[in-house]
């Protein structure tokens, strides 16, 4: 092999597209080195190219892995795939219902006043709807304070780039969103684990370690966490909202996944003073249907705008308008039901045949977290569920800290069939032994 780094390309192109993904093994260098007809110093080079691009790492004993930096914080994978990864719920009873709701937004006396760019505060009319449908339990959001991105990811951002500059530090959950990750890397802020017990994220904990490592700020899942599936009840919440005004810190609170509870009520409503809330469309009505929330406290409302103008995180004027449509004429509501009534049906099926693992979830959440048995690490759990075309999420996609042997499964995606069946395979996976799976490939 004449140069080695357009073999090197071939394989960054597989990670770049998923076929590849991050936490999977690469072939031992000799195993390589034979399917590609190459010397094996050959493949040593193509090896030592791919880690000084940022691609891989190696470990010592254990092989040459791809990490989960490699590529950007999306989920994109071949048709033949079973994607228990991405996790954004559509289900066909939701189609024509959008359908008939945004029909008007459509036409060309509508279509032309959504075409200029959005200013960040949006309308009266966006900042009354968007503050009605988020709010929970007699508290909603004040709509003054209503701010608009175009998706969660944006206004996670926001929020992030608001509260903390580069070289700073953020505390979250020792098991948190991959996405921030990314978007806290991107921006030069340092990501500190807090310590969580089975309500949460511990208060004491987060106490403790401001003391020690200074925070600029939290990014916390209080409700459906993912992926762990964890509820913080309201004594928790409140304990939480009092440690922050005491530390003088702010919560981002992610309230992704709270469409799937109907009854807590989010941190902003015990600490209103110290908590930025971010959310979307992206899981209540669909990724492709997209819009993103922001709302925070008076002092922080002008420098949560000024970082969605600088960094261009407006929302799409299109965008606005359907949301807005499918929100004030309750079409939003009504898929929300169907979509806990689903998210409740789809967890029954993993329980039912996962019943021997040890799961963790709540049955309303449209995910599941899997702590692996016997000697089988996340990593190899990921790579075997990959070659028999399932896709999931290993623990390290998660962990701040060192990740446990654990997998997330997401339940949204495929047909109860294909999930009955995805899991089923998993399941039998799972009841054996890393090495004859591995012989058995």
């Amino acid at each position: 092999m004449d140069d080695f780094r357009l073999v090197a390309d071939d394989v960054e192109a597989d990670i770049r597209s998923g076929r590849l993904r991050p936490g999977e093994r690469l072939l031992p260098q000799r195993e390589f080195a034979r399917r590609r007809g190459m010397a094996v110093s050959t493949a040593a080079r193509v090896y030592q190219e791919l880690t000084r691009r940022g691609l891989t790492a190696g470990e010592i004993g254990r092989g040459t892995f791809v990490l989960g930096e490699a590529g950007p914080p999306t989920v994109e994978h071949g048709p033949a795939m079973i994607d228990l990864e991405a996790n954004f719920p559509v289900l066909a009873e939701q189609v024509p219902m959008l359908a008939r709701s945004i029909a008007r937004v459509l036409e060309p006396s509508a279509l032309t006043a959504v075409l200029n760019p959005v200013p960040v505060y949006a309308t009266a009319e966006a900042r009354a709807v968007g503050a009605g449908f988020l709010g929970r339990g007699g508290w909603q959001p004040e709509a003054d304070r209503m701010l608009f991105t175009g998706s969660g990811r944006q206004s996670i951002a926001a929020a992030l780039v608001t509260l903390a500059r580069p070289g700073q530090r953020l505390g979250v959950e020792e098991l948190t969103y991959p996405v921030v990750k990314s978007i806290a890397a991107r921006h030069g802020v340092t990501l500190v684990p807090i310590e969580m017990d089975e309500h949460g994220l511990s208060p004491s904990a987060l106490a403790e370690t401001h003391r020690h490592t200074p925070l600029a700020a939290v990014y916390v899942q209080p409700t459906l966490h993912n992926p762990l599936g964890t509820t913080m009840p309201a004594q928790r919440r409140a304990e939480l909202g009092a440690c922050l005004a005491d530390l003088g810190l702010v919560a981002i609170e992610d309230g992704i996944n709270s469409f799937l509870d109907d009854e807590a009520l989010p941190l902003a409503a015990y600490a209103p003073q110290q908590t930025i809330g971010v959310d979307s469309l992206s899981k209540r009505v669909g990724a492709g249907l997209n819009l993103g929330f922001v709302h925070g406290p008076a002092r922080l409302t002008e420098p949560l705008a000024a970082a969605i103008r600088s960094w261009t995180w407006t929302a799409p004027g299109l965008a606005l308008a359907c949301a807005v449509t499918v929100l004030a004429d309750g079409t939003a509501e009504r898929i929300i039901r169907l979509k806990q009534r689903d998210a409740v049906f789809r967890h029954a099926i993993a329980g039912e045949v996962l019943a021997e693992f040890d799961l963790q979830s709540d049955p309303r959440a449209y995910h599941v977290w899997w702590r692996l048995p016997g000697k089988w690490t996340s990593d190899a759990f990921t790579s075997a569920a990959a070659r028999l075309g399932i896709v999931i999420s290993p623990a390290s996609d998660f962990a701040v800290a060192p990740a446990p042997e654990a997998v997330r499964l997401s339940l949204s995606s495929p047909d109860p069939v294909a999930l009955r069946r995805s899991l089923e395979l998993l399941a039998g996976v799972a009841r054996t032994i890393p090495s004859e799976v591995g012989a058995a490939y």
